[in-house]
């Protein structure tokens, strides 16, 4: 009887490295080729124009919650999920997606008059089209998520980030300006969509029932008006910003916002991706939810918090290398948000186990409570400017921690402070790296990329002789399993030779 949850455990153990593997690639080309165009396009565009788009990122992602979250987490988190759940979730998407869009088409009016900028109007009805092209794609992610199978989704994202990046400079060439930012995007979903239907074999059947749908509303209705809270109170300085400043202001703490999302999310959100399926699976054992908590936090900060501490130090070479000039006024934006993107994983994975063990109601009572301080905090800062709002942000990061955690700690036994204790060598280690880099800032350099040049590798290098030093877990077994891949190749390389 011991042989069968010990082989499990192995197959779970084994499929979950695959698949935060096959997630870390999917994440980091498809970062990487965002980033690649991005640079691009900042340099063939003004920040006004990237402004214009980010007046509308909060009515975008709002609609895209609506799709994303609810039944297609529930699906996930639903162990026993059968051919008509599937069915009746895949219908009710493209439903809901063509009520988004056609909301989105009438409220486009309204939208323009609120930032009083008539180029909205057009910007907005093609951006909707997003909503109903991707509903008909969001059931065969739900089903390799659900699967673990993470492989096929590199292939989508990396083949469809490519085409439209490809797209989008070549309309920017060409002198379409903003419009090259809505193609870009429309363009990426639309590629996204045909290319899972092509990769993955399933087909709906013609099945559909309101029964299905109402077994998993109690779930997904709670992790649907968490995800709904969560993405306006995410995107609400992007409204605050285009309302009370201009678009040009916007503009700059979009580029500021999405090179910081770079180290904060890109690593946090492969495992998160990876870890709620697998939570799922192991959520009545405790024992073992614990473990892969832990596991799961000490594995991001060993990446997240070198990277964003290293972003911050490094951020005006890294800013006029890349953008040029035209885009200084973000680098202290940039310094400031990477503070606050120091706590994003770390609730972001303690939520993932609330909803992993099915307690979407404290997940919803956890947003309730944050965003009503995200409402006092916008409220009281503003007044400072949007450097101002961003120290609102790197208050509310820590106290999101906080409240997360503190129910993560009596559901799984591992409360904030041991958390916190297990993280702090990792902290300790990338703020002596950063100290590191910042001394090597002070030289004169020529320009900024010779800066670049040096600080970025002095800072790996640090970094890892600290890990090392510091015996981290993590960094420990990372570096163990690299050795072991090594030796394993090196061998396969011998017995072909020999052969």
């Amino acid at each position: 009887m011991n042989r069968e949850p010990a082989s499990m455990a192995g197959t779970l153990s084994s499929k979950t490295l695959q698949a935060v593997s096959w997630s870390f690639i999917e994440s980091v080309s498809i970062q990487g080729v965002q980033f690649g165009v991005g640079i691009v396009l900042a340099r063939l565009l003004l920040p006004e124009e990237f402004g214009l788009v980010g007046m509308l990122t909060i009515f975008i992602t709002l609609a895209q919650a609506f799709l994303s979250s609810g039944f297609g987490v529930a699906l996930i988190q639903k162990q026993d999920a059968t051919t008509m759940d599937t069915c009746s979730v895949f219908y009710f998407n493209i439903v809901l997606g063509a009520a988004m869009t056609g909301l989105l088409w009438v409220a486009a009016p309204w939208i323009a008059a609120f930032y009083d900028r008539p180029i909205l109007i057009p910007l907005t009805r093609a951006l909707s089209l997003t909503m109903f092209i991707g509903s008909f794609g969001l059931i065969q992610i739900v089903l390799l998520t659900k699967q673990i199978n993470f492989k096929t989704q590199t292939h989508v994202s990396l083949i469809a980030s490519l085409l439209s990046g490809a797209l989008g400079i070549g309309m920017a060439v060409k002198g379409f300006g903003v419009w090259s930012l809505a193609v870009q995007q429309i363009s990426a979903t639309f590629f996204r969509t045909v290319l899972l239907w092509f990769l993955n074999p399933w087909r709906p059947a013609l099945l559909f029932s309101f029964h299905s749908l109402r077994k998993m509303f109690s779930f997904g209705s709670r992790v649907l008006a968490s995800a709904l809270l969560n993405e306006v109170f995410n995107n609400i300085y992007f409204l605050v910003i285009g309302k009370l400043f201009s678009a040009t202001d916007l503009g700059f703490y979009t580029r500021a916002k999405s090179l910081e999302e770079l180290p904060s999310r890109t690593m946090s959100n492969v495992v998160a991706r990876v870890t709620f399926p697998v939570f799922s699976v192991i959520q009545e054992d405790r024992v073992r939810l614990k473990r892969g908590l832990k596991k799961a936090l000490t594995t991001l900060v060993l990446v997240n918090f070198p990277m964003t501490i290293g972003f911050a130090v490094v951020a005006r070479p890294l800013v006029l290398f890349l953008f040029t000039e035209k885009w200084a006024v973000s680098i202290p934006y940039l310094q400031l948000l990477c503070l606050g993107g120091l706590f994003y994983p770390l609730h972001l994975i303690n939520l993932n186990v609330l909803q992993a063990i099915g307690r979407s109601d404290l997940n919803l009572r956890l947003e309730i409570i944050k965003r009503a301080l995200t409402v006092i905090t916008i409220a009281i800062t503003w007044r400072w400017g949007i450097s101002g709002l961003i120290y609102g942000i790197i208050g509310l990061s820590f106290f999101s921690y906080y409240l997360n955690s503190y129910y993560t700690g009596p559901l799984v036994g591992y409360p904030m402070l041991e958390q916190l204790r297990d993280l702090s060598p990792y902290l300790l280690a990338s703020l002596l790296m950063g100290l590191g880099v910042y001394a090597a800032g002070r030289v004169p350099f020529p320009n900024p990329g010779s800066m670049l040049l040096v600080q970025v590798p002095l800072g790996i290098v640090i970094y890892v002789c600290l890990c090392r030093m510091f015996r981290l877990q993590a960094f420990t077994e990372l570096w163990q399993s690299g050795r072991g891949k090594i030796a394993v190749l090196r061998t396969q390389r011998l017995l072909r030779e020999k052969i």
